[in-house]
């Protein structure tokens, strides 16, 4: 079989992939709700292969994640409520709309300004859903639009913008570090106490204020984290690597043995940057 560059055979082959008698037992065994986290592994591995710049990877992951449209796509078809053209024709539709100063008369001449056009037109869009009844009543407030299943981090952070946009926020990054170290004490009080329900209860408080910091020095924490997961993965594997030219491992090593390497590793880095 000759692979097409034509949209339309990736769709036949979803189409018999799924077809009931002749097609594949698990694709058809699927529905919404267990593929969705397929979808956001998909996107996750996208991110990766940007992250790590390799174009290959990225050509690869992005058809994975085309996959997975048209797989959500075909599904609905199936049960008559759109196919996979209704989900073109609607983001053309919504690229249309909300770009203005590209195909209309709006100014839009800086990053700002279409940022600010954006929030006008999706709020527009919120206005005329909530006229259909198509919003439900959570929706409605100053922080709807924020779904639930977004990553911790990243919906804490666009709660946050939210607020901020209707002035519920710091004007200074030291007051929130303020906010921060109020939330390590109340940690530490919980601590003290035995309560170490209360203190689990208070490292959310604590990872919310440390976001809001991040967002203050246009930091993305997704992003932060991902860069110190990829750090702490690079020291460990040095730590690894020392031990094993002593003929140990960190199982059999102790603490301020892996320490001591851990401030070697970070020495290496700045030096290797110096």
């Amino acid at each position: 079989m000759t692979p097409s560059r034509d949209i339309g055979r990736l769709l036949e082959i979803m189409a018999a992939l799924r077809k009931p008698g002749s097609g594949c037992a698990w694709d058809l065994a699927q529905n919404f709700a267990t593929i969705a986290p397929y979808t956001i592994e998909e996107a996750y591995e996208v991110a990766d292969a940007i992250a790590r710049d390799d174009r290959h990877d990225l050509k690869d992951e992005l058809g994975d994640l085309l996959l997975q449209v048209v797989f959500h796509a075909r599904m609905a078809e199936e049960e008559g409520t759109f196919d996979f053209g209704d989900v073109v024709t609607a983001i053309t539709s919504k690229m249309l709309r909300r770009h203005p100063h590209v195909f209309g008369d709006e100014e839009g001449s800086t990053p700002d300004a279409v940022a600010g056009l954006w929030e006008r037109i999706k709020a527009q869009e919120k206005a005329d859903r909530a006229a259909r009844g198509g919003a439900r009543r959570e929706e409605q407030g100053a922080l709807a639009g924020v779904p639930p299943t977004l990553p911790a981090l990243t919906r804490a952070l666009k709660l946050q913008q939210k607020a901020s946009r209707v002035g519920f926020d710091w004007n200074d990054p030291r007051a929130v570090l303020a906010k921060i170290r109020e939330e390590a004490d109340e940690i530490e009080a919980a601590l003290d106490a035995g309560d170490t329900v209360d203190a689990g209860a208070e490292v959310g408080d604590l990872l919310f204020a440390i976001v809001n910091l991040a967002r203050h020095l246009d930091a993305d924490p997704e992003r932060t984290l991902r860069e110190t997961n990829l750090k702490f993965e690079r020291r460990f594997a040095f730590i690894e690597r020392a031990l094993a030219e002593r003929g140990k491992t960190p199982a059999e090593s102790t603490l301020d043995e892996m320490d001591g390497l851990w401030d070697a590793a970070k020495a290496a880095e700045r030096g290797s940057t110096g």
